[in-house]
C-alpha cells in the first residue's frame, strides 16, 4: 500500500492537538499545537547530524501541508 508524504492525526483525547504525520524516512508525528516531534525511527550518531539539517525543512513542510489542507476546506 502506497502513502502520502503528510497525514493529517486527530483524537479525542487530545482536542486540541493538530497532528501531521511523515510517513517518509525519517518518520515522524509533530504537534503543531506546540511543535513537539516525535520521532519515529532510531538514529545513529552520523544519522543525527544529518537528521538536525533537514530536519527544520521537514517541519516547515509539514506545517505547509497543514496549511494547506485547511484552506481547502475554507473554499
Amino acid at each position: 500500500m502506497e502513502f502520502p508524504k503528510f497525514l493529517l492525526g486527530d483524537n479525542t483525547d487530545y482536542p486540541s492537538a493538530i497532528f501531521v504525520v511523515h510517513t517518509e524516512f525519517p518518520r515522524f508525528i509533530i504537534n503543531l499545537e506546540n511543535d513537539e516531534v516525535e520521532w519515529l525511527e532510531e538514529f545513529s550518531k552520523e544519522d543525527e547530524k544529518e537528521l538536525e539539517d533537514e530536519a527544520e525543512n521537514l517541519i516547515e513542510a509539514a506545517t505547509a501541508f497543514y496549511d494547506r489542507e485547511v484552506s481547502r476546506y475554507e473554499d
